[in-house]
């Protein structure tokens, strides 16, 4: 009881700004849910092989990349709400487009637009959600709100898997995909209605008649772009390991198991429910042990669990240990975000979101050709067990080294007023 009344306070002094962001990231993640869980099969029913589908994710996450800067730095000038708002539209719009189309060049084309779009909407979050809240508030609300965003994907999933089903008992099995596609996409645009009812301060107003000059402006804020380079030589080493593993934990289960598309399925939605739970567990452990140990105990006790993942040949075991993985590995992710936004100026945090992001896709798409090319030539076994070694080395690397850097500078740096 005392835990549910200490996240009941929490959550009664958030402002409106929060409340309503926290809405539209429900809407925004339910609806993702949908579409990606089913857009697969969408591919699939339109003719292609599997290949087309790795392009479209491949262009997906290179867009991403590419735009995550630049919107970070558009976020953090014109102002988090009108930049969440484009962002919002243009995706929904685009995601409706991608549900009716069949032309291969006209697929990889829209994904592409995706990855751009969506990035405008992701990278603001956080910033608006720290500018709208203090130090005490940040990580109960970082941990809540990367809850809301994996239980929302969960209920996406299912959702779309449901309507799926039952589309398809009226209409062919194209329709009903299509359908199903069309109301994750209307889902996503529902995240337009909370963002238009908030409330933004009036950014400072730049002197036009004075150019302000990129060597000046790093001057300035030389302090926060050496802390946002410190956690992004963090957040690419774990990128490199995530992946590795993450993007094929499906094709790991079906490969060396032979489980069923609906057993992994259940896997792979228990695990983000297990990763939404734990997130609630972060605040406690900051409160007892503090911010960075929190974050590095709590990836370090992941770590015999992705070895268990490595060298089991029992699915049960497989499953616990990817549960317990996912689950302790991600948990660190909000406390995380909530020091380094604590750490920067308002003015940089948008930036200082997008290169944390950035390099993190970076990570996933330099690690994906490695990671096939290792199963490949290593088989289901010890090809996967290679790969979730590699990975646990990367983990741990990049523990060790976010904890002996940020423990002295949360020490000798002091925090800006929120």
């Amino acid at each position: 009881m005392r835990f549910f009344q200490e996240w009941i306070q929490h959550v009664k002094t958030y402002n409106q700004n929060i409340k309503l962001a926290l809405v539209a990231n429900v809407f925004s993640q339910i609806g993702l849910g949908m579409f990606m869980v089913i857009y697969n099969f969408y591919i699939r029913e339109l003719g292609f092989n599997q290949d087309v589908n790795g392009d479209i994710i491949a262009l997906q996450a290179l867009a991403m990349a590419i735009i995550l800067v630049p919107a970070g730095i558009i976020s953090d000038r014109m102002g988090r709400k009108r930049v969440m708002l484009y962002g919002t539209v243009l995706s929904g719009v685009v995601l409706i487009f991608r549900s009716v189309i069949d032309l291969e060049s006209w697929l990889l084309t829209a994904g592409f637009a995706t990855g751009l779009f969506t990035a405008f909407l992701q990278v603001s979050t956080i910033p608006w959600l720290a500018e709208n809240s203090d130090a005490k508030q940040r990580v109960h609300l970082f941990s809540l709100h990367a809850a809301l965003m994996t239980a929302s994907q969960v209920i996406g999933s299912l959702l779309g898997g449901f309507l799926t089903d039952f589309f398809s008992l009226v209409t062919s099995d194209l329709a009903s995909i299509r359908y199903t596609l069309i109301v994750g996409s209307v889902f996503y645009l529902l995240a337009f209605l909370p963002i238009v009812k908030m409330t933004e301060r009036p950014r400072p107003k730049v002197d036009k008649s004075v150019k302000v000059r990129p060597v000046l402006f790093f001057k300035a804020h030389r302090t926060g772009f050496k802390i946002i380079a410190l956690f992004a030589f963090a957040q690419i080493l774990i990128g490199f390991g995530s992946g590795l593993v993450i993007p094929y934990l499906n094709l790991y289960f079906a490969d060396r198991f032979q489980a069923s598309n609906s057993m992994v399925g259940l896997i792979i939605s228990l695990g983000q429910a297990a990763t939404a739970v734990a997130m609630f567990i972060g605040p406690s452990v900051v409160r007892r042990i503090g911010e960075v140990r929190a974050v590095v105990i709590l990836q370090l006790l992941s770590l015999p669990f992705l070895f268990l993942t490595a060298f089991t040949q029992n699915l049960w075991l497989a499953t616990l240990g990817f549960l317990f993985r996912q689950a302790l590995m991600n948990a660190g992710n909000p406390i995380q975000m909530s020091l380094m936004m604590s750490q920067v100026d308002d003015s940089v945090k948008g930036l200082a979101n997008s290169i944390n992001q950035m390099v993190f896709q970076l990570g996933w798409a330099l690690m994906g050709p490695v990671s096939t090319g290792i199963v490949l030539k290593y088989g289901a076994y010890w090809g996967y067990a290679n790969v979730f070694s590699i990975t646990a080395m990367l983990y741990l690397t990049g523990s060790l080294y976010f904890f002996f850097v940020f423990k002295k500078l949360t020490s000798t740096t002091t925090r800006p007023q929120a």
